[in-house]
């Protein structure tokens, strides 16, 4: 009897041992990483070209250059879960204004707008806030600088675009960078300067490699390529600085960047629907 005892007591630790091992290579097997896509997303009509020596130059660089400007969006696949990368314009009857919504071109993919999880947004300006609001479940991730612009009515009287995030909804101030995943692979980067808390956006892609989006932190390739500082901009120093970590990591990652309001930056990723992996 004290034998059989004995000889259960021993299978029962023996069975209890094998239980723990393979939970513990479990724990340490790396889970399979996420597939990672990303689109641009028309967000306003295009307009004749700008005269961009009038406003986006504090040192009058570009005296008589007209840049055709483009209002973009971006929708970054990470598995099952959608993040909303700038809004643009809503769609009305303004000459800029959108021909479809977001959600209406999230359609086109086969996704719906209450399968975005995030909306990211680069900065407080109207042409990247529009179309905010069509996500009221998303958490709203935003620089803490900006979001104390657009949550003051003082400031920004028509909250509109934030509505949902004003009355219950989910908003993280960010004060650094963001790994929107926790997996590396999608980073919102802490770029001041354009305004208080302007951010732009790492894609790490599989395939293309990675990716680059400025928010405004440059609005045309002139512009980046000169470290040109719009005469609108918060923080001359901080813009500067901004510019110069920006084009430290493109070099370090050897990455694409896109300059989302230059026209000529569209066909770095593949025409839409279609979407760069």
């Amino acid at each position: 009897m004290t034998l059989s005892l004995r000889s259960s007591a021993r299978a029962v630790s023996a069975a209890t041992l094998l239980v723990t091992l393979t939970a513990t290579v479990e724990a340490q097997t790396p889970a399979t990483p996420a597939a990672v896509s990303l689109a641009r997303l028309e967000c306003g009509t295009n307009q004749p070209p700008t005269d961009v020596g009038q406003r986006f130059s504090d040192t009058y660089a570009y005296n008589g250059l007209k840049v055709q400007l483009v209002y973009s969006c971006y929708v970054i696949r990470h598995g099952d879960d959608v993040l909303v990368w700038d809004t643009g314009f809503p769609k009305s009857n303004a000459p800029t204004s959108p021909k479809e919504t977001i959600p209406e071109l999230l359609g086109r993919l086969g996704l719906a707008a209450a399968q975005v999880k995030y909306v990211g947004l680069s900065h407080s300006h109207g042409d990247h806030i529009g179309q905010a609001s069509l996500f009221p479940a998303a958490t709203l991730l935003v620089g803490k600088g900006d979001w104390d612009v657009l949550s003051d009515a003082k400031i920004t009287p028509n909250q509109a675009s934030i509505a949902p995030w004003l009355s219950g909804g989910k908003v993280e101030t960010l004060t650094g960078d963001k790994d929107v995943f926790g997996d590396g692979s999608v980073i919102i980067l802490n770029m001041p300067g354009h305004t208080p808390g302007h951010r732009s956006l790492l894609v790490r892609l599989k395939g293309m490699g990675n990716v680059l989006l400025t928010g405004d932190l440059a609005h045309f390739h002139e512009n980046y390529d000169s470290n040109g500082v719009p005469s609108f901009n918060t923080d001359r120093a901080a813009t500067l600085a901004s510019i110069d970590r920006f084009k430290q990591i493109a070099k370090n990652l050897k990455a694409t960047v896109i300059i989302q309001h230059d026209q000529r930056d569209i066909a770095k990723l593949p025409l839409f629907p279609q979407m760069a992996k």
